[in-house]
């Protein structure tokens, strides 16, 4: 029979851990995401820096010499980078050839949704008996105050969050500056921080919290991946059925589309099946809806158990603390809340293992 004290031990320390947890996620986790991205990012370049860096290997005057790591790692970092913001910039770039065409034929939807509107109010007021001409009055007053009011909002919210957008480039700038200093100064120093960190006090709760960070990380990188590839598979057999001439090319896209945790394929499905709903297309709309629903509720059962199979959680654990993650740390706490359960756990057994 386990002694109250001890059951009253193992609460406090089950309290404060938990607390230390949720405390480091909450307020230290943002200050030093940068140096982890940047760590992880040196741990990531480092079999091929090492790789170059055996063989720039050069002698001179009977002294050897070689490239630094921090140099290759830098040089490797670059390429990567301006491959990126190139992509970046290219999507950029068609993403404001979207918009700009949304607000060419912005119009001319407004125009079709006041003939629709029209067409239904005066069969309402067939129906129903009103004077002729009373819900079209009302229905193209409704579409002009619609109209109305999107252009003398659209300049405001511009006007008005101009300061914050630059604000916010910046702050990226000066973030993008720090994160690729501090990987060339990680591969730099990785010896060196890996023998301080052996002969720290915490070592063990360092290494515990490397180990898992790194094993929720690539759980989560592979349970995007088949996650996306299933919807992927299910969205171009959903978009053939309904006779879509682009069904490979869009169902890839949605499945891109659902690995971004703000959007997710209801962005795209949502919308549509509507839209097809409104045209009375009652079959390509079912099967749309439908699609929507069979990727939600397969991303949240297929994330959970695979997640769960990956990191040592039951789907049950994992599904809780994603929703428990997602309440304390918002979209961040998919990825947090499993991380703090597992290092709640794990910290609990480390020090309860000499009881």
């Amino acid at each position: 029979m386990v002694k109250p004290v001890k059951k009253l031990k193992k609460i406090i320390l089950i309290v404060g851990i938990t607390g230390a947890v949720y405390g480091g996620f909450k307020y230290l986790l943002p200050l030093v995401i940068p140096f982890l991205l940047a760590y992880g990012t040196a741990l990531w370049l480092r079999p091929s820096v090492r790789f170059v860096e055996s063989r720039s290997r050069f002698s001179f005057r009977g002294k050897t010499y070689r490239l630094p790591a921090g140099v290759i790692g830098g040089v490797e970092l670059t390429l990567l980078l301006g491959i990126f913001f190139v992509l970046l910039y290219l999507g950029g770039r068609r993403l404001l050839v979207e918009a700009r065409l949304f607000l060419d034929r912005f119009p001319d939807w407004l125009n079709w949704f006041d003939r629709w509107l029209t067409d239904i109010c005066r069969g309402a007021e067939g129906v129903f008996g009103f004077k002729e001409g009373y819900l079209v009055r009302l229905a193209q007053e409704a579409v002009d105050s619609l109209g109305l009011a999107f252009k003398q909002s659209t300049m405001p919210v511009l006007m008005t969050n101009s300061m914050a957008i630059v604000k916010g480039i910046v702050e990226t700038v000066v973030v993008v500056i720090i994160f690729f200093v501090a990987s060339v100064l990680s591969l730099q120093e990785m010896d060196e921080m890996r023998e301080r960190r052996s002969r720290s006090t915490f070592h063990r709760e360092f290494s515990l919290l490397g180990r898992r960070l790194a094993a929720v990380v690539n759980a989560w990188l592979k349970t995007q991946l088949v996650i996306m590839t299933v919807t992927s598979l299910l969205c171009i057999a959903g978009l053939f059925l309904i006779g879509n001439p682009y069904a490979i090319l869009f169902g890839i896209g949605i499945g891109l589309l659902d690995a971004l945790p703000i959007f997710g394929t209801g962005t795209v499905l949502i919308p549509w099946g509507i839209l097809l709903l409104v045209n009375r297309k009652w079959w390509k709309a079912v099967v749309i809806l439908g699609l929507y629903v069979v990727c939600y509720f397969l991303r949240q059962m297929m994330e959970a158990k695979i997640m769960g199979n990956q990191v040592g959680l039951t789907a049950l654990e994992t599904l809780a603390s994603m929703y428990v993650g997602l309440k304390l740390f918002g979209i961040a706490g998919f990825l947090l809340g499993p991380i703090g359960l597992i290092l709640i756990e794990d910290l609990l057994e480390l020090y309860t293992e000499s009881d």
